[in-house]
């Protein structure tokens, strides 16, 4: 079939945007990919490839590569306030992985995908402004440049510029947890080798783990928020972290030195994106612009992976008509996003214990959990739901 509305504009080089891009050129479409950053971001904290993306992976022809950058993270262990072991296992069951999923570095996924995906790139610049019409979108970049694209794609984030221009103001649209989390590179003064070590405070979690390869280490805060408000501006970012963490024990106090010199510091919401439809004439969203998961759900990249295989896709199947392929790319999506949106309440339960009761039932637990025949099989009813999430959709051969 030959496509029509063959011109597509992408936002944003992520892991959704960069995926998009790689099927759109497989299916014969000319992706253009606008990017803020000047490059691809190399590191960045680890992701979980799971189940339906497993079979994106595959069918890109990336998944040994992929299963060879795997973090290599063996064991998981929690501790108490004196940095007591209360509970190990090994990493993959710490992270809720079964059959072949794979932990990489999100850095290293995203230069996976960029050497494989044929587009062109506008590195440095942004959406600033877009005006459809009966032809196509007008965009007008914050460059300066104006250019005509037959379709526009938003897979900039949680935060997209896309989602505001075509479809209305973020507070519409995005759910707050009533959570914050940060992460950011730190020294490895803990000597970690491949593992991750996680601490319970009432009301936030803090857990620090070393990958394959990087002599540093990675810090990453989880913790109850009620303000309305998220800080603005890294200066008040590490001001409210520093504020959240007061008067903690175990090794916070030294992991929080890190975030003055950090390079890499991350903090947000822990949010969701609920949208009653992902598309507005020839603008549609892609990723967490469109049905972001939660970082707490470990299944943004996955849902970015097999977001991008159906929704170009369903525009090949419908010969560039981009009605009735955004129209098939819900049907289909719809019910696999909103089952993984799920897991990020249920998991947050689990990460973020909400008073210091709370936190002692569930380290007696853990200690005993760990000296019980069966544990095994109690984990794998924790790790379940996890895995039958990831694999809600069947995946049609396009």
């Amino acid at each position: 079939m030959t496509n029509t509305n063959t011109n597509v504009l992408i936002s944003g080089a992520g892991i959704a945007g960069l995926t998009l891009a790689f099927w759109l050129r497989r299916h014969g479409f000319a992706p253009t990919v606008v990017e803020r950053a000047p490059a691809i971001r190399a590191g960045g904290y680890k992701v979980d490839v799971r189940g339906a993306a497993l079979t994106v992976a595959e069918r890109m022809g990336l998944l040994d590569e992929l299963r060879e950058r795997r973090t290599g993270v063996r064991s998981g262990t929690v501790v108490n306030a004196a940095g007591k072991r209360v509970a190990s296992m090994d990493g993959d069951t710490f992270g809720g992985r079964v059959h072949g999923d794979a932990e990489v570095l999100r850095g290293d996924l995203h230069r996976l995908l960029f050497e494989r995906t044929d587009a062109e790139y506008l590195f440095g610049d942004a959406i600033a402004g877009l005006t459809q019409t009966a032809g196509g979108v007008e965009v007008a970049f914050e460059s300066g440049l104006v250019r005509t694209f037959d379709l526009v794609i938003g897979a900039d984030g949680l935060h997209s510029a896309t989602r505001a221009l075509a479809f209305g103001p973020e507070e519409r649209f995005v759910r707050d947890l009533g959570h914050r989390i940060a992460i950011f590179g730190v020294p490895n003064h803990l000597g970690l080798d491949r593992e991750e070590v996680t601490y319970i405070g009432p009301g936030r979690t803090t857990l620090a783990y070393s990958v394959d390869g990087d002599a540093d280490a990675k810090a990453m805060f989880l913790f109850r928020s009620d303000d309305a408000d998220v800080p603005r501006g890294r200066a008040a970012q590490q001001e409210a972290l520093a504020a959240a963490y007061a008067g903690e024990g175990w090794e916070v106090p030294r992991l929080l030195d890190g975030m003055a010199e950090a390079p890499d510091f991350y903090f947000d919401a822990v949010a969701q994106v609920h949208m009653d439809r992902w598309s507005s004439g020839r603008v549609a969203l892609l990723g967490d612009a469109a049905y972001c998961a939660s970082p707490a759900s470990g299944q943004g990249t996955s849902l970015a992976l097999v977001g991008a295989y159906v929704l170009a896709g369903e525009l090949a199947a419908a010969g560039g008509d981009h009605e009735a392929g955004f129209a098939a790319y819900e049907r289909e999506m719809r019910p696999f996003a909103e089952r993984n949106q799920k897991l990020g309440p249920a998991n947050l339960k689990r990460m973020v214990m909400r008073t210091a009761g709370a936190v002692r039932t569930s380290m007696a637990m853990l200690g005993l959990m760990g000296r019980m025949p069966g544990r095994e099989r109690i984990m794998a009813k924790v790790i379940a739901p996890i895995h039958a999430a990831a694999t809600a959709i069947a995946l049609k051969e396009y």
